[in-house]
This record gives structure tokens, C-alpha cells and sequence, in this order.
């Protein structure tokens, strides 16, 4: 894995921009396997793979793999424990 290229995961605000329909670059998630929350914009993205594989920078666990199929895209939620996604309208639960 060391000797793999990656870029942050800036390079994949506009795929994100598509599926979630705002920029999701400046949204925090949480890796399950070490606790370290990070933007999504600061997440180490691998593209030489089948599909997008986006990992904790800490501890390398696999947080996201997007895949695009014929029919649009497949979006696995591996080691990511949560997305916080602020600025969304809505109601609020109380």
C-alpha cells in the first residue's frame, strides 16, 4: 500500500457533488477502526482500482468505495462510522 499513489479527497468533489447534490468535501466523517475525523477533502483517495477506494489517512482502513455501474453508482460505506453532513434544511428532532 505504501507504494501506491494517492490524492486527497478533493479529487472527488464532483463525484460526490452528483450523488449527495452539495459539496460534501468540507463534511466530516469518523473511521470506525481508529477514531480519526477528518473531511472528506482530507481523506487519501486510491483511483487505480475498480472503482474510488477512500481511506483514513491515520490508520489506512478502507472508509468509502464508490463504483460506477451501468445504471449509475454503487457506494459502499466500509469503515466510515458516520458522515456528519451540516447545512442541510430540514426540521429539527426534538
Amino acid at each position: 500500500m505504501a507504494d501506491q499513489t494517492h490524492l486527497d479527497g478533493n479529487a472527488l468533489g464532483g463525484l460526490l457533488y452528483q450523488l449527495f447534490e452539495r459539496d460534501m468535501t468540507d463534511q466530516r466523517g469518523r473511521c470506525r477502526e481508529c477514531g480519526t475525523v477528518k473531511v472528506l477533502g482530507e481523506i487519501h483517495v486510491f483511483r487505480d482500482a475498480p472503482g474510488d477506494v477512500m481511506r483514513c489517512p491515520a490508520c489506512n482502513a478502507v472508509l468509502m468505495v464508490i463504483v460506477q455501474m451501468r445504471t449509475g453508482y454503487r457506494v459502499s460505506f466500509e469503515s466510515l462510522s458516520w458522515l456528519e453532513v451540516q447545512g442541510v434544511e430540514g426540521s429539527a428532532v426534538t
